[in-house]
């Protein structure tokens, strides 16, 4: 068989992620800061790009305005105004005879009929306002974070006390090896035996040094396990006696609540064994949390949720978290007009269609975001009235299939989104919850109501009657809720109730 070289041509199909479609798909999974610190670099890097600055009360479109297309001569075309503003702010709901589809197109305005069974939605996109690190000039004041005192790591703490204890040089070195180690809770996380080695010393020498460090304030510093830390705090409190060591030899017994194994192995009375747990239980398990100085960030959602007096609900878009660019074509046409090279002039056509691409894919995940929130809300419509008892079964599917969109669009849409409702501040992802089958056929439940319900009734369970998870699985099932004892185990794992033998210990008042 001969080979010899041959030119074919095939014909064939394929799809291609466009640089264009990639960031769509990027700003549609990302939170609401990551968005802000993302747009913020696209102002930075693109000079036709700008935060618009211009008063909630000016007159605005509403409707995106056309993004013009940079010709292949690179002059821009004319334009009635002078830059292109992303915003759109809409707030009305009709009611009218009859069920009407979720309208898909970018205008947002969902409509329903009034009666009950589905309730009315009203959505609003609104780019009104937001200015990450603002707009900084000469008179600005600094930002909270700015203001927030200078306080003392771990770190500084200790190295300041380590010069305190009057250790040599080499002791010092070994000491510093040893800050290096803490972790956030203020426990060794390496061994001795690394130190020494990197050192160059003995373990014996280090673990004088350690003995050192064990002494400074708070108590509890540098131990290497639970126990050691509560000892090195008992005995900060000369409260460290044979019956406490045995005590804290088996804390696996205290935990599960074995009052009569604790009073065989201490030696002391039950009184005593109580008094001992107390003390324990004012210990604290994490010393080094307290140089912990992190600045809590509030939940800031995305979605913003208030009852109309007609009835049901209004949506709209949380305009703080919401980005304010426009295009400048008339910078575009001055700069372009000024271009003499093709790599100018290409520069220049790149940096607008990127531009008009940002500004239509923002447009787009605030669209998305909204359609995806107006459709769980109308399915999760009875858990805003009563409660998470009424939550019902939903999948991404059940989303999809309305708003005619994929469901991995839907997984990138719920993910780090939070809406603010009556009920408090949800993710996205809460509303969906896997179902539970009925008893003999009937209704499914959700699986946060079910939960929900195993929690209520161990709330209200009798202290000589505690119920175990045999029990409860049967009295959910003489409620119409078909579930497994294991599954019960489950959820009430997942909820950190314990079981029925350590809740009657608790309850009947041992410790």
């Amino acid at each position: 068989m001969t080979i010899t070289p041959r030119l074919d041509m095939r014909l064939g199909q394929s799809l291609v992620m466009t640089p264009q479609l990639q960031q769509a798909i990027k700003l549609l999974q990302l939170s609401n800061i990551e968005l802000s610190e993302y747009v913020e670099q696209e102002l930075e890097q693109n000079p036709l790009l700008e935060r618009d600055e211009r008063a909630e009360g000016d007159d605005r479109e509403e409707t995106p305005p056309e993004v013009p297309e940079p010709s292949e001569t690179g002059e821009a075309p004319e334009q009635p105004d002078t830059a292109d503003t992303l915003s759109k702010t809409a707030e009305t709901g009709t009611t009218a005879e009859g069920s009407e589809t979720m309208d898909v197109d970018y205008d947002n305005n969902f409509t329903s009929d009034g009666g009950s069974d589905v309730p009315q939605v009203v959505d609003a996109v609104g780019y009104e306002s937001w200015s990450p690190g603002g707009n900084f000039g000469s008179d600005d004041l600094p930002g909270i974070e700015q203001t927030l005192a200078d306080e003392q790591s771990m770190r500084q703490y200790l190295i300041g006390q380590l010069g305190m204890l009057g250790v040599d040089p080499a002791q010092r070195l070994i000491g510093v090896e040893l800050i290096e180690l803490l972790n956030e809770a203020g426990y060794i996380a390496g061994s001795l035996e690394g130190v020494s080695d990197r050192l160059g010393c003995t373990v014996d020498e280090v673990e004088a040094v350690l003995e050192q460090l064990q002494t400074v304030d708070p108590a509890g510093l540098f131990a290497r396990d639970l126990k050691e830390c509560l000892a090195l705090q008992l005995k900060d409190r000369d409260r460290f006696d044979p019956a406490m060591q045995k005590l804290l030899d088996n804390l696996e017994m205290m935990a599960a609540r074995d009052m009569k194994a604790l009073v065989k192995v201490c030696g002391v009375d039950e009184e005593d064994i109580l008094d001992m747990v107390e003390e324990i239980r004012a210990l604290d398990p994490k010393p080094g949390r307290a140089f912990a100085h992190d600045v809590a960030q509030p939940v800031i959602p995305d979605v913003l949720m208030r009852p109309i007096p007609s009835g049901g609900w209004s949506l709209e878009l949380n305009s703080e978290t919401l980005p304010r660019v426009l295009v400048n074509n008339r910078y575009f046409t001055k700069v372009t007009a000024s271009a003499q090279t093709e790599d100018e002039k290409r520069y220049l056509n790149e940096c607008l269609q990127s531009a008009n691409w940002l500004v239509k894919s923002l447009h787009q995940r605030a669209t998305t975001v909204l359609k995806v929130a107006s459709e769980i809300v109308r399915q999760q419509d009875a858990f805003f009235h009563q409660g998470v008892k009424a939550m019902k079964p939903l999948v991404l599917r059940d989303i999809a299939d309305v708003i005619e969109m994929h469901e991995s669009t839907v997984s990138r849409v719920t993910s780090n989104k939070y809406m603010a409702t009556p009920r408090g501040i949800f993710e996205l992802k809460y509303f969906f919850s896997s179902s539970v089958g009925g008893d003999h056929g009937g209704e499914v439940h959700a699986a946060e109501s079910v939960r929900s319900r195993i929690k209520e009734l161990i709330d209200a369970e009798d202290v000589k009657k505690v119920l175990s998870d045999d029990k409860l699985a049967a009295t959910l099932k003489g409620e119409g809720i078909d579930v497994a004892r294991r599954t019960v185990a489950k959820y009430r794992d997942a909820l950190g109730i314990p079981s029925s033998v350590q809740r009657r210990r608790e309850k009947a008042g041992d410790f």
